[in-house]
């Protein structure tokens, strides 16, 4: 048995060697010798033979005739010696058995308790073979740093031995990883992390490095165990994204300067378009000459709105888009659109309707701009992609327990969608044609545009849509402190009954759907035979003035088909203006505006006696009426630095018709030269500076003008900056640099005068 015990010994020895790092070698305990029983037999045979001589000697003492008394003594030491002798013998038999027994145990534990030692060494190899195979590095420190422990993958990263790493520190290997004060962990554990590069002979590595630091309460001794992982790739890809990320952030300034750019050099010539175009536009034309001027400015308008998608698109994917609430008109923002669309929705013969439901808020506080900036583009993608029918527009309000918004409707009567194109309609440079042979243009962006509008907004936009039976696009928007319309509203027009005669049953139906709202009831017909069925009890009649013969018999012919005691109401277009006083003759008794409002609708309605039809007339600018300290009115003193000589004589055309007197540069020098050479007397009373222009721009322009009000004492003038740079950023510098407005190309006549005049008032 310990000859076998002894071979496994060696061979388990042998194996631990071979496999673990150097741990203490195993030994066993001899077991003491046992004695045999025939050695103990021939130690005490002697004294045994001695005891039966003795016996035998008093036996022939007694046949000899020796006295009694020596035979019996003889024989008495015999047999008491060879009692002794058995008793003996027991004696050392049991001993001999109990202890043969006592060392079996013994060998026994040993066996076991070597068997165990063993086990646990092979667990511990085990477990750090695992720890070695996952690639962690295994690191355990005493108080002042020096290495006790450290596996093999951590001396296989730096290149030593790990036997020869016991007692040295990390900074002795290039590696820069402090010890925990003692304070730290006094009383308690403290687990640090942090991240460690380690120089290699492959390159520099990455490892997250975890540390825990304890202190023995028996002895006081304290360590620091260490386990760091490899996050090289981790590291790595991090300095990728963040180098994408820069060159991202990079590219997208690149882009919206370029756009800012592009945007200011386009913008330049087409505010001489647009301004000379309006301006031509007031001249004395012919009915032709006022259909090309018409024409210029429908294109430039179309180009405008072009770069307005590209610069929004632009300003919201880098992220710069801040909604600007404030108290706004639904119904007014609605109409307002409707009227500006109004012309090409008439141009395609098409019809364009609103209606607004009676209980939708007075106002609300949202972005106007933007509201409005989503209704031009999808009312006008409605527009250009219908060619019969019509474009609705309906807004409703959608109010619950927990939610109160504003529902804005634009269903118009093209050729719909299908449902792979209104999965991606929403998404940047995406068109439901995107062949080369389309018939409608577009970045495709407006939509992309309008999505991201009312998602910043707080609202939600979809679409629903049929091949071949029209689009609907919905967009809600939060009812934020909302003012309600005034009461009564809803039974407005109680007791009224209107037949509404048109062909084009989009407005038709939109202005139905106003009266019945407010209380009153409507009817619709597309020829006067069928309006002739709907005259019972009717008291007003509108008509299309596109149906009506300039004589008006068709209103004769109503007249005589049941409509003879109602009013009548003639429904016009703008080009359908010169036609009023034929109307008027007709016996129509006053008209309303395509597309109609529907706050004038309820107001002619209700109406008694309506006023007679009149020519409107063109309304009359009149010269700002300024009064001197002596009572003198006057107009105002404008200084314009501007290099393009084209915005220049706009700006000035449009200042000398407001009635003001105007002086003009052509770069920021002169400008500076002008307003601080100026005596009291001569004083300007509002400067008109460009951004950009040769020897000194803008900017410098008005810094030196301030300077130079600051060291004189005198008031500052107000300087307006005149920019095609329509970026949030670009109206703040300016501000930041003392202009006290802004004004953005294409300039707008009425928008600049008032602007100019805004400054001096204010």
């Amino acid at each position: 048995m310990i000859a076998e015990s002894d071979s496994r010994q060696a061979s388990k020895g042998d194996d631990v060697d071979a496999v673990a790092a150097p741990t203490a070698a195993r030994r066993f305990i001899a077991a003491p010798p046992l004695v045999p029983e025939q050695r103990l037999a021939r130690r005490e045979g002697l004294p045994l033979l001695t005891f039966v001589a003795i016996i035998i000697l008093a036996g022939i003492a007694h046949l000899t005739g020796a006295p009694i008394f020596i035979s019996l003594a003889l024989l008495a030491t015999g047999l008491a010696g060879l009692a002794l002798h058995l008793h003996a013998r027991r004696s050392v038999h049991r001993t001999a058995v109990l202890l043969d027994e006592t060392t079996a145990r013994s060998r026994a534990e040993i066996e076991t308790l070597a068997d165990r030692m063993w086990e646990m060494q092979e667990s511990e190899e085990r477990f750090r073979g695992l720890i070695d195979a996952l690639g962690d590095l295994v690191i355990h420190r005493d108080r002042d740093g020096n290495i006790v422990y450290a596996n093999k993958v951590f001396a296989d990263l730096v290149g030593a031995d790990h036997r020869d790493l016991a007692g040295k520190t990390l900074a002795e290997l290039g590696i820069e990883v402090g010890i925990v004060p003692d304070a730290a962990f006094s009383d308690h554990e403290c687990l640090s992390s942090t991240d460690v590069a380690i120089r290699t002979p492959g390159g520099p590595r990455w490892f997250s490095w975890i540390e825990l630091s304890v202190r023995d309460k028996d002895s006081g001794a304290a360590s620091h165990r260490a386990i760091a992982r490899d996050i090289t790739a981790r590291k790595r890809a991090e300095s990728s994204l963040i180098t994408a990320r820069e060159r991202a952030e990079f590219a997208s300034q690149a882009k919206s300067r370029f756009l800012a750019t592009v945007s200011h050099e386009i913008r330049t010539p087409m505010n001489g378009i647009m301004g000379m175009a309006r301006l031509l536009a007031d001249t004395s034309l012919s009915p032709e000459q006022q259909t090309y001027v018409g024409a210029i400015s429908t294109s430039a308008s179309a180009l405008l709105a072009l770069i307005e998608d590209l610069l929004d698109y632009s300003k919201i994917e880098a992220g710069r888009f801040d909604p600007e609430p404030q108290p706004m008109s639904v119904r007014e923002i609605a109409d307002n659109i409707i009227e500006l669309l109004a012309a090409r929705a008439f141009a395609k013969d098409i019809g364009l309707g609103c209606h607004v439901e009676p209980d939708v808020p007075q106002m609300i506080t949202a972005d106007p701009g933007r509201v409005r900036q989503v209704l031009l583009n999808l009312i006008g993608n409605a527009i250009k992609f219908t060619d019969s029918g019509g474009v609705l527009v309906s807004v409703a309000r959608a109010r619950t327990e927990t939610s109160d918004r504003i529902c804005f409707t634009i269903a118009d009567t093209g050729p719909g969608l299908r449902d792979e194109d209104m999965e991606r309609i929403f998404e940047e440079f995406e068109q439901a044609d995107g062949t080369s042979t389309r018939t409608h243009g577009g970045a495709g962006l407006g939509l992309a545009i309008s999505k991201r509008l009312v998602t910043a907004m707080g609202g939600t936009i979809s679409v629903s849509s049929r091949l071949g039976q029209g689009s609907e696009f919905v967009f809600e928007i939060p009812a934020t402190e909302a003012t309600e319309a005034p009461q009564g509203r809803q039974n407005a027009l109680a007791g009224r009954h209107a037949v509404i005669l048109s062909r084009n049953a989009v407005e038709a139906d939109a202005i139905a759907r106003t009266i019945r709202a407010n209380g009153g009831t409507a009817g619709i017909a597309a020829t006067a035979a069928q309006a002739a069925s709907l005259a019972n009890g009717c008291d007003v009649l509108l008509v299309d003035a596109a149906m009506e013969e300039s004589d008006g018999r068709l209103l004769k012919r109503l007249r005589l088909s049941g409509f003879s005691d109602c009013e009548a109401v003639t429904l016009i277009a703008p080009t359908d203006r010169g036609m009023l006083g034929e109307f008027r003759a007709s016996g129509y008794a006053t008209f309303l505006a395509r597309p109609v409002r529907g706050g004038t609708l309820l107001r002619v309605l209700l109406t008694s006696h309506a006023p007679a039809l009149a020519q409107p007339q063109p309304e009359k600018r009149r010269a700002p009426a300024l009064r001197t300290s002596t009572g003198r009115q006057q107009g105002l003193s404008v200084l314009i630095a501007e290099d393009n000589d084209i915005n220049a004589m706009l700006a000035r055309a449009t200042l000398l018709k407001a009635g003001h007197r105007v002086k003009v540069v052509g770069n920021g020098k002169a400008a500076v030269e002008a307003v601080t050479s100026a005596g009291h007397k001569h004083r300007f009373d509002v400067v008109l500076m460009d951004l950009h222009m040769p020897i000194m721009d803008g900017l410098d322009a008005i810094a030196a003008i301030r300077r130079h009000e600051e060291e004189t004492s005198v008031p500052p003038v107000p300087i307006m900056v005149l920019s095609a740079d329509s970026q949030e950023k670009t109206r703040h510098a300016v501000l930041a640099h003392g202009a006290s407005g802004f004004v953005t190309k294409p300039l707008d006549p009425d928008a600049l005068v008032n602007a100019v005049e805004g400054q001096v008032a204010a």
